[in-house]
């Protein structure tokens, strides 16, 4: 089992924008954040699939990666 942080933005247009960032170029979108979060979930899955049916490694990295996660309290920043 392998995770990945996903990133969730508004969209102009409204939804939400899912960014997967340790996959270069894996991008979605849902209308909302469940199905921006599923999405990704398909989006990685295809990229990964994509990546052993061309022959291609995995992002450097990824199969020794550890998940930490920081808080950063903004309101605290943007004083």
């Amino acid at each position: 089992m392998v995770r990945f942080h996903v990133y969730l933005q508004p969209a102009e247009e409204g939804g939400y924008i899912a960014i997967v960032p340790a996959l270069p170029g894996c991008v979605t979108q849902g209308e909302t954040k469940e199905e921006a979060l599923a999405m990704a979930k398909d989006a990685i899955k295809g990229y990964l699939i994509s990546l052993q049916k061309h022959g291609e490694p995995l992002p450097a990295g990824l199969e020794d990666a550890t998940v930490e996660i920081v808080e950063v309290a903004l309101e605290e920043i943007l004083r």
